[in-house]
């Protein structure tokens, strides 16, 4: 149901874009009330008007129709539990927990060319910038108040 409702709703998408291109503006009027020879089209002087905007709003028409009814759609479907939605809560597989290794038949860890990293030591601080005193007056205060006048030269 929904997927035919998601290709309806692209199809009339799609239709009321070409109607609305297929449109002339308003100032395209007054070129056929002095011979610019727009008033000879198939429907007529006023009838392509007519004819287009009653068919441009049929189909905006059912294009909000679907609009509403592929949002009720979604409102009422349940969704699915994905494939990972359940790994985090239960941990490992009770299976897997309760095998147990022989010391004999464990496999050893794979030989590498790379050097072990050596762990950093920390020297307490958290970092080694230096402190910057604020020199900022106190808000509310007579030198906080002050307007800020630019430096002589500076514009």
């Amino acid at each position: 149901m929904q997927t035919i409702l998601i290709v309806l709703h692209l199809l009339l998408a799609l239709g009321l874009i070409g109607l609305v291109l297929m449109q002339h503006g308003k100032g395209a009027d007054a070129g056929a009330a002095f011979g610019s020879g727009a008033s000879a089209t198939v429907f007529g002087a006023r009838g392509s008007a007519n004819f287009l905007s009653r068919a441009t709003a049929i189909l905006a028409g059912l294009f909000f129709v679907t609009s509403l009814s592929l949002a009720f759609v979604a409102m009422r479907s349940v969704e699915q539990p994905g494939l990972m939605d359940g790994a985090a809560d239960t941990g490992a597989p009770a299976a897997i927990e309760s095998i147990e290794v022989e010391p004999s038949t464990a496999v050893p860890a794979p030989a590498t060319d790379k050097p072990a990293v050596p762990e950093v030591q920390s020297s307490g601080a958290t970092n080694d910038l230096p402190v910057v005193p604020d020199t900022r007056p106190e808000v509310g205060t007579e030198a906080a108040d002050a307007p800020v006048v630019p430096a002589p030269g500076v514009n």
